[in-house]
């Protein structure tokens, strides 16, 4: 039958046939269509003028030479910082105000950023603190029964560049192989590649000290608990009010909602509080919170650390960690291209249990520096990098990474129930 079949269309190219005296016939309708637009005589044509799309107006320089056109939103402006990729799916807006990514470029893997637009309640911070955003995709639209404004008009009233349309899975294969870049994202024409390459290649981040900009200027006490639609937690609290001093190296906000939902009052202090009108306080208790750059870049902080260590129960969260390792007399070292998302796969070395985890840091802890009696409690399973550390004898537990975050949706949430039990455990010896 098949084979009838070709036979016959080989033999009737045309579509012409005759079966049972029917005749068919293919017909073929051509139609002509002239478009023209009006010359103005005053000017060239409007066409080009009345695009409905935006075309690249925007530059990303690497310091590797690298020059990525892309389009702007948000601030306009040329700034200068560390080009960092982030493999979170969702919770830009926490990323864009973690007081953490100051002076960075951050970068996002995920191609679709903006489609819930921004809202009242996802601030890590007062502000945003990052150098800019890189994305691959903006949503057109926003659609979300929380969003307050859409994510352009976010970042322009907080005078913050990003760009989009730009190739971002290549930019991050780039920096996987080459480490982080310096990069210099620029919407002005009137400067040239050459000026850009210039200043990507003259401007450092190692060794500055970047947490007294991110830092509170004065003491404040925080009340506010984690909202009650949000609080997973609340039956496990303990009745015992305590008090917690917070170093703030550029503290989350989230990290503070969760210590006072376990019961605890606090006292934020700012990155140069000295440890003596600390330790006035009588605190159960001293927080050193996550932040942005280089530990080695702060010795003041370091300083502050070893002067608390062993007379109260302390945790430390990133920055934080980092600052313990070097109070201990341990060494930090800056990573190839640090650990940013929220899900890195963490292994508890002392359950067994894998917790997913949000990360957000560019140096780490070398546990081998570190003095005996130092407990490495946690390990980073993409690269086994030290994610966490205990030193029971000086009253220590810190942390890498961020418990407060929830990618897991809450496998990290006990470390706060941790630093309750180090702080009862104290108050019970006294």
């Amino acid at each position: 039958m098949a084979s009838k079949a070709i036979g016959f269309v080989a033999s009737n190219p045309l579509g012409r046939f005759d079966s049972e005296s029917i005749t068919c016939r293919a017909k073929v309708m051509v139609s002509i269509v002239r478009c023209s637009v009006p010359l103005s005589s005053n000017g060239p044509s409007i066409g080009l003028a009345e695009r409905p799309w935006k075309t690249s107006d925007a530059r990303l320089v690497l310091e590797d030479g690298s020059i990525w056109k892309a389009k702007s939103f948000g601030a306009s402006g040329t700034q200068v910082g560390e080009v960092v990729f982030n493999t979170a799916l969702t919770g830009y807006q926490e990323i864009l105000t973690d007081p953490s990514y100051a002076g960075q470029f951050v970068l996002m893997t995920t191609p679709h950023i903006g489609n819930t637009g921004v809202n009242l309640d996802d601030e890590e911070s007062k502000q945003c603190f990052l150098a800019g955003l890189v994305i691959r995709s903006l949503s057109i639209s926003t659609s979300n029964w929380r969003c307050a404004e859409p994510l352009g008009d976010y970042l322009a009233k907080r005078n913050i560049m990003g760009i989009y349309d730009v190739d971002t899975r290549a930019i991050t294969r780039r920096l996987r192989e080459d480490g982080s870049l310096i990069g210099v994202l620029s919407t002005e024409e009137s400067k040239t590649d050459e000026e850009l390459l210039d200043l990507s290649r003259s401007w450092e981040i190692v060794g500055v000290d970047l947490i007294s900009g991110v830092s509170c200027k004065s003491p404040y006490e925080w009340i506010d608990k984690t909202i009650l639609d949000w609080d997973f937690n609340s039956n496990r609290r303990a009745g015992e009010t305590y008090r917690v001093v917070a170093y703030d190296f550029g503290i989350k906000q989230n990290i503070l909602r969760r210590l006072a939902s376990y019961g605890c009052k606090i006292t934020v202090v700012p990155s140069t509080w000295p440890a003596s009108e600390t330790l006035k306080l009588k605190p159960d208790g001293v927080l050193f919170s996550n932040g942005p750059g280089d530990p080695s870049a702060v010795p003041y902080a370091v300083e502050t650390v070893k002067n608390i260590l062993g007379r109260v129960p302390v945790f430390g969260i990133c920055m934080g960690h980092q600052l313990l390792g070097q109070a201990l007399g341990g060494k930090t070292y800056k990573m190839k291209f640090g650990h940013h998302g929220g899900n890195h796969p963490v292994r508890n070395l002392r359950t067994g249990h894998v917790e997913i985890s949000s990360q957000n840091h560019n140096y780490a802890v070398d546990p081998a520096t570190l003095p005996e009696g130092v407990e490495l409690t946690h390990v980073n399973l993409n690269d086994g990098s030290c994610a966490g550390l205990a030193y029971p004898a000086k009253k220590i537990m810190s942390l890498q990474y961020h418990p407060e975050a929830s990618p897991g949706p809450h496998d990290s949430d006990y470390a706060f129930r941790d630093f309750i039990k180090l702080m009862n455990h104290e108050k019970v010896k006294a």
